[in-house]
Protein backbone atom coordinates (compact mmCIF):
# COMPACT_ATOMS: atom_id res chain seq x y z
CA UNK A 1 0.00 0.00 0.00
CA UNK A 2 1.46 3.22 -0.92
CA UNK A 3 2.25 5.55 2.04
CA UNK A 4 0.71 9.24 2.48
CA UNK A 5 3.05 10.80 0.31
CA UNK A 6 2.58 9.07 -2.80
CA UNK A 7 0.92 11.89 -4.01
CA UNK A 8 3.35 15.02 -3.70
CA UNK A 9 4.34 14.98 -7.32
CA UNK A 10 7.87 15.90 -7.43
CA UNK A 11 8.67 17.30 -3.78
CA UNK A 12 11.06 15.00 -2.49
CA UNK A 13 13.15 17.63 -0.78
CA UNK A 14 9.53 18.66 1.18
CA UNK A 15 8.79 14.84 1.72
CA UNK A 16 12.26 14.18 3.48
CA UNK A 17 11.56 17.39 5.76
CA UNK A 18 8.34 15.94 6.29
CA UNK A 19 9.01 12.55 7.01
CA UNK A 20 11.88 13.70 9.70
CA UNK A 21 8.95 15.72 11.37
CA UNK A 22 6.69 13.42 11.69
CA UNK A 23 9.12 10.74 12.98
CA UNK A 24 10.41 13.62 15.38
CA UNK A 25 6.67 13.78 16.60
CA UNK A 26 6.51 10.01 17.36
CA UNK A 27 9.67 10.68 19.50
CA UNK A 28 8.12 13.57 21.38
CA UNK A 29 5.05 10.90 22.12
CA UNK A 30 6.99 8.64 23.16
CA UNK A 31 9.27 11.00 25.74
CA UNK A 32 5.89 12.06 27.26
CA UNK A 33 4.59 8.54 28.15
CA UNK A 34 4.11 8.06 31.40
CA UNK A 35 4.69 4.72 33.15
CA UNK A 36 2.54 2.44 32.59
CA UNK A 37 1.11 1.99 36.31
CA UNK A 38 0.36 5.41 36.63
CA UNK A 39 -2.93 5.32 34.49
CA UNK A 40 -4.12 3.84 31.49
CA UNK A 41 -3.32 6.64 29.45
CA UNK A 42 0.27 5.54 29.39
CA UNK A 43 -0.40 2.00 28.38
CA UNK A 44 -1.50 3.48 25.63
CA UNK A 45 1.41 5.38 24.59
CA UNK A 46 3.43 2.52 25.38
CA UNK A 47 1.72 0.67 22.85
CA UNK A 48 2.54 3.30 20.18
CA UNK A 49 6.12 4.05 21.61
CA UNK A 50 6.71 0.10 21.23
CA UNK A 51 4.87 -0.29 17.87
CA UNK A 52 7.17 3.04 16.48
CA UNK A 53 10.41 0.93 17.44
CA UNK A 54 8.99 -2.14 16.13
CA UNK A 55 8.36 -0.31 12.56
CA UNK A 56 12.35 -0.25 11.97
CA UNK A 57 11.01 3.34 10.58
CA UNK A 58 12.74 6.77 11.01
CA UNK A 59 11.01 7.16 14.45
CA UNK A 60 12.91 4.70 16.02
CA UNK A 61 16.54 7.04 14.84
CA UNK A 62 15.61 10.12 16.53
CA UNK A 63 18.06 11.20 18.65
CA UNK A 64 16.72 14.13 20.21
CA UNK A 65 12.79 14.35 20.91
CA UNK A 66 11.57 17.07 18.84
CA UNK A 67 14.16 17.92 16.82
CA UNK A 68 12.74 18.87 13.13
CA UNK A 69 9.15 19.13 14.62
CA UNK A 70 7.00 22.52 15.31
CA UNK A 71 3.67 23.09 16.31
CA UNK A 72 3.15 25.27 13.50
CA UNK A 73 4.00 24.59 9.59
CA UNK A 74 2.64 27.40 6.34
CA UNK A 75 3.21 25.45 3.02
CA UNK A 76 4.00 27.50 -0.03
CA UNK A 77 4.26 27.56 -3.31
CA UNK A 78 2.30 28.20 -6.69
CA UNK A 79 -1.02 26.63 -7.97
CA UNK A 80 -1.03 22.98 -8.34
CA UNK A 81 2.13 22.27 -6.60
CA UNK A 82 0.34 20.15 -3.96
CA UNK A 83 0.11 22.96 -0.85
CA UNK A 84 -3.31 20.58 0.55
CA UNK A 85 -2.10 17.84 -0.39
CA UNK A 86 1.37 18.06 1.71
CA UNK A 87 -0.37 19.54 4.73
CA UNK A 88 -3.00 16.66 4.71
CA UNK A 89 -0.27 14.02 4.17
CA UNK A 90 1.37 15.39 6.78
CA UNK A 91 -1.36 15.44 8.95
CA UNK A 92 -1.90 11.62 8.48
CA UNK A 93 1.94 11.38 9.30
CA UNK A 94 1.19 12.77 12.59
CA UNK A 95 -1.43 10.52 13.29
CA UNK A 96 -0.18 7.31 12.25
CA UNK A 97 0.63 4.87 14.82
CA UNK A 98 4.27 4.44 13.08
CA UNK A 99 5.07 8.11 12.81
CA UNK A 100 5.97 7.23 9.30
CA UNK A 101 3.09 7.83 7.31
CA UNK A 102 2.55 4.25 6.27
CA UNK A 103 -0.78 4.46 4.68
CA UNK A 104 -2.12 1.60 6.08
CA UNK A 105 -2.83 2.16 9.39
CA UNK A 106 -6.22 3.50 10.99
CA UNK A 107 -4.59 6.65 11.66
CA UNK A 108 -3.12 7.32 8.26
CA UNK A 109 -6.43 5.93 6.68
CA UNK A 110 -9.26 8.27 8.71
CA UNK A 111 -6.99 11.37 8.10
CA UNK A 112 -6.69 10.62 4.42
CA UNK A 113 -10.42 10.16 4.06
CA UNK A 114 -10.97 12.82 6.32
CA UNK A 115 -12.64 11.28 8.94
CA UNK A 116 -10.13 11.30 11.49
CA UNK A 117 -11.81 13.10 14.98
CA UNK A 118 -8.32 15.11 15.87
CA UNK A 119 -8.10 16.69 12.03
CA UNK A 120 -10.02 19.32 11.05
CA UNK A 121 -9.83 20.75 7.35
CA UNK A 122 -10.62 24.39 7.01
CA UNK A 123 -11.39 24.72 3.23
CA UNK A 124 -12.93 28.26 2.69
CA UNK A 125 -15.96 28.13 0.43
CA UNK A 126 -16.05 32.56 0.20
CA UNK A 127 -13.80 34.97 -0.59
CA UNK A 128 -12.36 34.86 3.01
CA UNK A 129 -12.33 33.19 6.17
CA UNK A 130 -13.88 35.22 9.19
CA UNK A 131 -13.18 35.88 12.36
CA UNK A 132 -16.26 33.51 14.30
CA UNK A 133 -15.17 30.90 12.07
CA UNK A 134 -11.74 30.86 12.98
CA UNK A 135 -12.37 31.77 17.17
CA UNK A 136 -14.92 28.69 16.98
CA UNK A 137 -11.47 26.68 15.16
CA UNK A 138 -9.43 27.58 17.60
CA UNK A 139 -11.36 26.77 20.12
CA UNK A 140 -12.31 23.69 19.69
CA UNK A 141 -8.20 22.99 18.21
CA UNK A 142 -7.51 23.23 22.00
CA UNK A 143 -9.11 20.11 23.55
CA UNK A 144 -6.98 17.32 24.29
CA UNK A 145 -6.51 14.48 21.54
CA UNK A 146 -8.92 12.17 21.13
CA UNK A 147 -6.97 9.75 19.66
CA UNK A 148 -3.79 10.67 22.24
CA UNK A 149 -1.64 11.70 19.44
CA UNK A 150 -2.39 15.12 17.95
CA UNK A 151 -4.86 17.51 17.19
CA UNK A 152 -4.10 19.02 13.75
CA UNK A 153 -5.63 22.42 12.11
CA UNK A 154 -5.38 22.31 8.00
CA UNK A 155 -6.04 26.06 6.79
CA UNK A 156 -6.26 25.69 2.97
CA UNK A 157 -5.78 29.68 1.60
CA UNK A 158 -4.81 30.62 4.60
CA UNK A 159 -3.86 33.85 2.43
CA UNK A 160 -7.91 34.42 2.24
CA UNK A 161 -7.71 35.11 6.63
CA UNK A 162 -9.23 38.64 7.27
CA UNK A 163 -7.36 40.43 9.30
CA UNK A 164 -9.43 39.87 12.50
CA UNK A 165 -9.30 36.18 11.49
CA UNK A 166 -5.39 36.03 11.53
CA UNK A 167 -5.26 37.57 14.93
CA UNK A 168 -7.42 35.11 16.63
CA UNK A 169 -4.95 32.44 15.06
CA UNK A 170 -1.83 34.63 15.98
CA UNK A 171 -3.06 34.16 19.63
CA UNK A 172 -3.15 30.13 19.65
CA UNK A 173 -0.06 30.53 17.14
CA UNK A 174 1.85 32.54 19.72
CA UNK A 175 0.57 30.17 23.05
CA UNK A 176 -0.66 27.05 21.38
CA UNK A 177 -1.69 23.67 23.23
CA UNK A 178 0.52 20.89 23.56
CA UNK A 179 -0.49 18.72 21.39
CA UNK A 180 -1.76 21.41 18.50
CA UNK A 181 -0.15 21.77 15.27
CA UNK A 182 -1.23 24.05 13.01
CA UNK A 183 -0.95 23.57 9.05
CA UNK A 184 -1.44 26.80 6.76
CA UNK A 185 -1.46 26.83 2.73
CA UNK A 186 -0.50 29.76 1.07
CA UNK A 187 0.96 30.88 -2.05
CA UNK A 188 3.79 32.44 -0.62
CA UNK A 189 5.41 34.12 2.64
CA UNK A 190 4.77 37.67 1.08
CA UNK A 191 2.56 39.91 3.68
CA UNK A 192 -0.21 40.17 1.44
CA UNK A 193 -0.50 36.53 1.46
CA UNK A 194 -0.09 35.82 5.45
CA UNK A 195 1.14 38.02 7.86
CA UNK A 196 4.48 38.64 9.57
CA UNK A 197 3.95 37.54 12.63
CA UNK A 198 1.92 34.46 12.08
CA UNK A 199 5.14 33.93 9.68
CA UNK A 200 7.87 34.52 12.10
CA UNK A 201 6.33 31.71 14.33
CA UNK A 202 5.49 28.91 11.90
CA UNK A 203 7.92 26.92 9.91
CA UNK A 204 8.23 26.77 5.56
CA UNK A 205 8.26 24.33 3.52
CA UNK A 206 8.60 25.32 -0.03
CA UNK A 207 7.08 23.38 -2.91
CA UNK A 208 8.16 24.19 -6.08
CA UNK A 209 5.72 23.06 -9.47
CA UNK A 210 6.26 19.33 -9.98
CA UNK A 211 7.93 19.01 -13.67
CA UNK A 212 5.34 18.30 -16.34
CA UNK A 213 7.19 14.39 -16.57
CA UNK A 214 6.54 13.71 -13.35
CA UNK A 215 2.57 15.00 -13.59
CA UNK A 216 2.39 12.80 -16.98
CA UNK A 217 4.14 9.83 -14.66
CA UNK A 218 1.29 10.14 -11.96
CA UNK A 219 -1.53 10.55 -14.79
CA UNK A 220 -0.38 6.70 -16.07
CA UNK A 221 0.07 5.49 -12.87
CA UNK A 222 -2.80 6.46 -11.12
CA UNK A 223 -5.32 7.34 -13.30
CA UNK A 224 -5.14 5.14 -16.25
CA UNK A 225 -4.41 7.91 -18.88
CA UNK A 226 -2.74 6.56 -22.20
CA UNK A 227 0.95 8.35 -22.02
CA UNK A 228 0.67 10.45 -25.12
CA UNK A 229 -2.15 12.30 -23.47
CA UNK A 230 -0.68 12.36 -20.06
CA UNK A 231 1.96 14.32 -21.27
CA UNK A 232 -0.30 16.75 -23.16
CA UNK A 233 -2.55 17.29 -20.27
CA UNK A 234 0.74 17.88 -18.00
CA UNK A 235 2.10 20.13 -20.59
CA UNK A 236 -1.05 22.09 -20.63
CA UNK A 237 -1.51 22.56 -17.51
CA UNK A 238 1.79 23.92 -16.85
CA UNK A 239 2.67 21.82 -13.70
CA UNK A 240 -0.97 21.76 -11.84
CA UNK A 241 -1.35 18.13 -11.22
CA UNK A 242 -5.67 18.70 -10.70
CA UNK A 243 -5.80 20.91 -14.02
CA UNK A 244 -3.75 17.74 -15.66
CA UNK A 245 -6.69 15.08 -14.56
CA UNK A 246 -9.27 17.23 -15.11
CA UNK A 247 -7.84 17.99 -18.71
CA UNK A 248 -7.27 14.43 -19.52
CA UNK A 249 -10.58 13.29 -18.28
CA UNK A 250 -12.87 16.09 -18.78
CA UNK A 251 -13.57 16.97 -22.79
CA UNK A 252 -15.82 20.07 -21.22
CA UNK A 253 -13.00 21.41 -19.93
CA UNK A 254 -10.77 20.76 -22.95
CA UNK A 255 -13.29 23.00 -24.93
CA UNK A 256 -13.01 25.97 -22.85
CA UNK A 257 -9.68 25.42 -23.21
CA UNK A 258 -9.84 25.86 -26.89
CA UNK A 259 -12.65 28.29 -26.42
CA UNK A 260 -9.81 30.63 -24.46
CA UNK A 261 -6.84 29.75 -26.91
CA UNK A 262 -9.01 31.15 -29.63
CA UNK A 263 -9.12 34.90 -28.27
CA UNK A 264 -6.07 35.80 -29.61
CA UNK A 265 -7.53 35.37 -33.13
CA UNK A 266 -10.67 37.24 -32.50
CA UNK A 267 -9.50 40.31 -31.34
CA UNK A 268 -10.03 42.17 -35.11
CA UNK A 269 -10.80 45.46 -32.99
CA UNK A 270 -12.72 47.02 -30.32
CA UNK A 271 -15.92 45.10 -30.61
CA UNK A 272 -14.55 41.92 -30.78
CA UNK A 273 -12.43 42.94 -27.64
CA UNK A 274 -15.76 43.20 -25.56
CA UNK A 275 -17.06 40.61 -27.32
CA UNK A 276 -14.41 38.33 -26.42
CA UNK A 277 -14.29 39.39 -22.67
CA UNK A 278 -18.10 38.91 -22.54
CA UNK A 279 -17.38 35.12 -23.83
CA UNK A 280 -14.45 35.03 -21.37
CA UNK A 281 -16.93 35.64 -18.27
CA UNK A 282 -19.81 34.13 -19.71
CA UNK A 283 -17.71 31.02 -20.22
CA UNK A 284 -16.63 31.28 -16.12
CA UNK A 285 -19.99 31.85 -14.95
CA UNK A 286 -21.20 28.76 -16.63
CA UNK A 287 -18.49 26.76 -15.50
CA UNK A 288 -18.63 27.93 -11.85
CA UNK A 289 -22.45 27.16 -12.00
CA UNK A 290 -22.47 23.53 -13.50
CA UNK A 291 -19.28 23.29 -10.18
CA UNK A 292 -21.78 24.71 -7.29
CA UNK A 293 -25.29 23.81 -8.40
CA UNK A 294 -25.67 19.84 -7.23
CA UNK A 295 -24.04 20.88 -3.73
CA UNK A 296 -25.98 24.26 -3.50
CA UNK A 297 -29.43 22.00 -3.61
CA UNK A 298 -28.24 19.29 -1.42
CA UNK A 299 -27.56 22.01 1.09
CA UNK A 300 -30.64 23.74 0.90
CA UNK A 301 -32.85 20.12 1.17
CA UNK A 302 -30.44 18.93 4.06
CA UNK A 303 -31.31 22.27 6.40
CA UNK A 304 -34.79 22.47 5.23
CA UNK A 305 -35.33 19.45 6.04
CA UNK A 306 -33.28 19.58 9.58
CA UNK A 307 -35.88 22.47 9.93
CA UNK A 308 -38.71 20.70 9.33
CA UNK A 309 -40.01 20.97 6.14
CA UNK A 310 -42.28 18.32 4.99
CA UNK A 311 -42.81 17.60 8.44
CA UNK A 312 -46.75 17.23 9.31
CA UNK A 313 -46.88 17.20 12.83
CA UNK A 314 -48.45 20.36 15.17
CA UNK A 315 -45.83 23.19 14.82
CA UNK A 316 -44.25 22.00 11.92
CA UNK A 317 -45.36 25.18 9.43
CA UNK A 318 -44.56 27.31 12.17
CA UNK A 319 -40.94 26.41 12.37
CA UNK A 320 -40.13 26.46 8.30
CA UNK A 321 -41.51 29.65 8.40
CA UNK A 322 -39.04 31.07 11.60
CA UNK A 323 -36.41 28.92 9.61
CA UNK A 324 -35.99 32.28 7.23
CA UNK A 325 -32.83 33.72 8.77
CA UNK A 326 -31.01 30.45 8.26
CA UNK A 327 -32.01 30.24 4.85
CA UNK A 328 -31.13 33.50 3.86
CA UNK A 329 -27.39 32.49 6.05
CA UNK A 330 -27.06 29.11 3.37
CA UNK A 331 -27.84 31.75 0.48
CA UNK A 332 -25.36 34.15 1.51
CA UNK A 333 -22.79 31.97 1.73
CA UNK A 334 -23.62 29.88 -1.08
CA UNK A 335 -23.48 33.05 -3.15
CA UNK A 336 -20.40 33.55 -1.70
CA UNK A 337 -19.10 29.98 -2.87
CA UNK A 338 -20.32 30.39 -6.64
CA UNK A 339 -18.20 33.58 -6.73
CA UNK A 340 -15.24 32.41 -5.54
CA UNK A 341 -15.64 29.23 -7.83
CA UNK A 342 -16.33 32.48 -10.88
CA UNK A 343 -13.29 33.65 -9.97
CA UNK A 344 -11.22 30.46 -9.58
CA UNK A 345 -12.56 29.39 -12.90
CA UNK A 346 -12.24 32.83 -14.65
CA UNK A 347 -8.06 32.55 -13.31
CA UNK A 348 -7.43 28.70 -14.83
CA UNK A 349 -8.41 30.23 -18.57
CA UNK A 350 -6.17 33.46 -17.48
CA UNK A 351 -3.51 31.12 -17.58
CA UNK A 352 -4.10 29.77 -20.22
CA UNK A 353 -4.02 32.58 -21.95
CA UNK A 354 -0.64 33.59 -20.48
CA UNK A 355 1.12 30.38 -21.69
CA UNK A 356 0.08 31.53 -25.20
CA UNK A 357 1.32 34.63 -25.10
CA UNK A 358 4.10 33.27 -22.85
CA UNK A 359 4.88 30.93 -25.84
CA UNK A 360 4.81 33.41 -28.33
CA UNK A 361 8.08 35.08 -26.68
CA UNK A 362 9.55 32.54 -26.64
CA UNK A 363 9.67 31.63 -29.95
CA UNK A 364 10.02 35.38 -31.03
CA UNK A 365 13.39 35.39 -28.81
CA UNK A 366 14.25 31.51 -30.71
CA UNK A 367 14.65 30.23 -27.01
CA UNK A 368 15.18 26.80 -26.51
CA UNK A 369 12.17 25.51 -24.65
CA UNK A 370 9.05 23.33 -25.48
CA UNK A 371 5.82 25.31 -25.97
CA UNK A 372 3.35 24.91 -23.36
CA UNK A 373 0.54 24.29 -25.47
CA UNK A 374 1.56 22.18 -28.05
CA UNK A 375 -1.90 22.58 -30.44
CA UNK A 376 -1.26 25.98 -31.00
CA UNK A 377 2.42 26.34 -31.27
CA UNK A 378 1.56 27.02 -35.14
CA UNK A 379 -0.55 30.10 -33.88
CA UNK A 380 1.95 31.23 -31.24
CA UNK A 381 4.71 31.12 -33.61
CA UNK A 382 2.66 33.46 -36.12
CA UNK A 383 1.81 35.68 -33.08
CA UNK A 384 5.59 36.17 -32.54
CA UNK A 385 6.25 37.23 -36.40
CA UNK A 386 3.22 39.58 -36.20
CA UNK A 387 4.08 41.21 -33.03
CA UNK A 388 7.92 40.56 -32.00
CA UNK A 389 9.73 40.00 -28.90
CA UNK A 390 8.46 43.06 -27.32
CA UNK A 391 4.65 43.02 -28.48
CA UNK A 392 4.44 39.51 -26.67
CA UNK A 393 5.87 40.43 -23.84
CA UNK A 394 3.57 43.51 -23.55
CA UNK A 395 0.51 40.98 -24.37
CA UNK A 396 1.93 38.77 -21.99
CA UNK A 397 2.04 41.40 -19.18
CA UNK A 398 -1.70 42.42 -19.82
CA UNK A 399 -2.54 39.00 -18.94
CA UNK A 400 -0.95 38.75 -15.86
CA UNK A 401 -2.20 42.64 -14.58
CA UNK A 402 -5.45 41.45 -15.23
CA UNK A 403 -5.11 38.05 -12.60
CA UNK A 404 -3.76 40.65 -10.44
CA UNK A 405 -6.59 43.17 -10.40
CA UNK A 406 -8.76 40.57 -9.74
CA UNK A 407 -7.00 39.78 -6.51
CA UNK A 408 -7.49 43.06 -5.96
CA UNK A 409 -11.23 42.84 -6.16
CA UNK A 410 -11.55 44.94 -9.22
CA UNK A 411 -14.74 43.70 -10.64
CA UNK A 412 -14.20 41.03 -13.02
CA UNK A 413 -15.59 42.26 -15.99
CA UNK A 414 -13.74 45.46 -16.00
CA UNK A 415 -10.26 44.06 -15.77
CA UNK A 416 -11.24 41.43 -18.24
CA UNK A 417 -12.38 44.06 -21.00
CA UNK A 418 -9.63 46.07 -20.34
CA UNK A 419 -7.25 43.06 -20.76
CA UNK A 420 -8.79 42.51 -24.29
CA UNK A 421 -8.25 45.81 -25.41
CA UNK A 422 -4.71 46.09 -24.12
CA UNK A 423 -3.89 42.83 -26.17
CA UNK A 424 -5.83 44.08 -29.34
CA UNK A 425 -3.43 46.98 -29.24
CA UNK A 426 -0.76 45.56 -28.08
Amino acid sequence: MPDVFADLVGQDEAVDTLRRAAAAAAAVLRAAAVPPTADAAGDEFDALAEEADGAGGAAATVVDPGAGMTHAWIFTGPPGSGRSVAARAFAAALQCAYGTGCGGCPGCHTTMTGTHADVRMVVPEGLSIGVNEMRALVLRAASTPSGGRWQVVVIEDADRLTEAAGNALLKAVEEPPPRTVFLLCAPSTHPDDISVTIRSRCRVVPLVQPAPDAVAEVLVRRDGVAPDVARWAAAAAQGHVGRARRLAHDPEARKRREAVLAVPRRLTGVGAAFDAASALIEAAEAEAEASVVEADASERAALETALGAGGTGRGAAGAIRGAAGQLKDLEKRQKSRATRAQRDALDRALVDLAGFYRDALTMALRAPVAPVHTDTAALAGAGAQKWDAEGALRRLEAVLECRTAIESNVKPRIAVEAMMLSLWKG
